[in-house]
């Protein structure tokens, strides 16, 4: 019996469903915390699941779980019911996710982890935003220990695939692809760049900013905090979103990514920020789905770089890496296995651990019930006694079944490593 077959996770990603659908899929408003915590607590309730945590990242989006149900049809398409009816039919949707259960979901876990199933195989971002998602979910308890334990081997992994293998030699993200298709246009230090969005994706722009020298920026963001914050780092100018209809000043590049489902630069805002200029201007939209709407480059003069239209360079970086992935696979079978050992072990500690109130439990009994009125007969010492008696017994009859688990559980860690 595989004794990881509570684990679950059902994912869109670049490989099952087209980049420009995932967007999609993504939650809306899941930067907030009470509103994050109100989604998955209500999808933990109206699906039957014990813990739960949602990535969700330019290229995938990711439910991993846990859950005594099978990932049946019906199961799916109460999922999909539940949480995707309003964006597609079940027919799309089944067509679009990756399923796994049990050992497979682990396994999958551990691939995106390390980065074998990123869109760019060998980037450590998608490490930082599993473990921030995690971080997330656990403090907003949604998840809990299983998997908290699945997500510490999970980050184990990945360090020892980056430690142990070059699969993260000449590292390449869709930042930095970006990023080179953007110098390939003609800059200067004092070219206008307008920034929309001030996530992490955009601080990862802001570094390669300064690395090449330049020197013009305006950030925008929904809060003006976080647009201050970058703005700082670049030693810009910060305004909150709403302010883009009032924007007098030009721009040379436009670079944009907000957790936005809908498109935030629209044709009239593009209008308004361009300033009656008709020279070429360059775009980069990093969001998923694309923050620019599809009109400002069509109606418009740009050059236009996005995620999707990265795929060459992605291409070239996958053949690069493809004999570093085979040796990580290795690594990962070898994390997979010691995890089901250890899941195992923390299974029979987490059952022991109701022992004592147990053995607690029968004693109060036995003395208060089955042998009450033969107790009761007692003189107060012959009552001491037993008492005592009774109490050495409870604690060695406590202490033998949590120190074996413990000894199991060290010998399987000990193992591992």
């Amino acid at each position: 019996m595989d004794t990881l077959n509570c684990y679950k996770i059902i994912t869109l990603t670049h490989k099952t469903a087209p980049l420009k659908e995932i967007g999609n899929f993504v939650l809306p408003k899941m930067d907030e915390d009470v509103h994050f915590q109100e989604t998955l607590e209500y999808l933990k309730t109206a699906l039957g699941l014990d813990e739960l945590l949602y990535l969700s990242t330019c290229n995938r989006v990711l439910f991993f779980f846990t859950t005594n149900h099978k990932l049946t049809d019906s199961f799916l398409k109460h999922f999909h019911k539940t949480v995707y009816s309003a964006v597609t039919n079940f027919e799309t949707f089944k067509s679009y996710i990756g399923i796994y259960e049990g050992k497979e979901a682990i396994n999958h876990l551990f691939e995106v982890s390390g980065s074998i199933d990123s869109l760019v195989i060998g980037e450590r971002e998608i490490l930082r935003q599993l473990r921030e998602a995690y971080d997330k979910s656990s403090r907003l308890r949604v998840s809990g220990d299983s998997i908290r334990i699945a997500m510490r081997i999970a980050i184990e992994s990945a360090k020892r695939i980056y430690s142990t293998t070059k699969i993260g030699e000449r590292p390449v993200s869709v930042v930095s692809l970006a990023f080179r298709e953007l110098l390939k246009h003609p800059l200067n230090a004092n070219s206008r760049f307008l920034i929309v969005g001030a996530g992490q994706t955009n601080t990862l722009v802001a570094k390669f900013l300064i690395k090449y020298d330049f020197q013009n920026f305006t950030v925008f963001n929904r809060s003006l905090g976080n647009a201050t914050e970058l703005a700082n780092f670049l030693d810009g100018k910060a305004y909150t979103l709403d302010n883009l209809t009032n924007y007098k000043e030009g721009f040379d590049v436009m670079i944009v990514c907000t957790g936005a489902t809908e498109p935030v630069i629209t044709s009239d805002i593009y209008k308004q920020c361009l300033q009656g200029e008709d020279n070429k201007k360059i775009l980069v939209d990093l969001s998923i789905p694309n923050n620019i709407a599809p009109e400002v480059i069509d109606n418009f003069n740009t050059e236009y770089i996005e995620i999707d239209g990265l795929n060459e360079l992605i291409s070239q970086n996958l053949a690069f890496r493809e004999k570093e992935v085979t040796k990580a696979k290795i690594i990962l079978a070898e994390q997979v296995s010691s995890f089901s050992a250890l899941h195992k072990a923390r299974q029979i500690e987490r059952a022991l651990s109701d022992v004592p109130t147990q053995i607690k439990a029968v004693r109060k009994h036995a003395i208060s019930k089955v042998f009450k009125s033969e107790f009761s007969s007692l003189d107060d010492e012959a009552q001491e006694l037993i008492n005592r008696m009774m109490t050495y017994m409870e604690k060695r009859c406590i202490a033998i079944p949590i120190q074996a688990a413990k000894e199991h559980l060290a010998g399987v860690v000990s193992q591992k490593k």
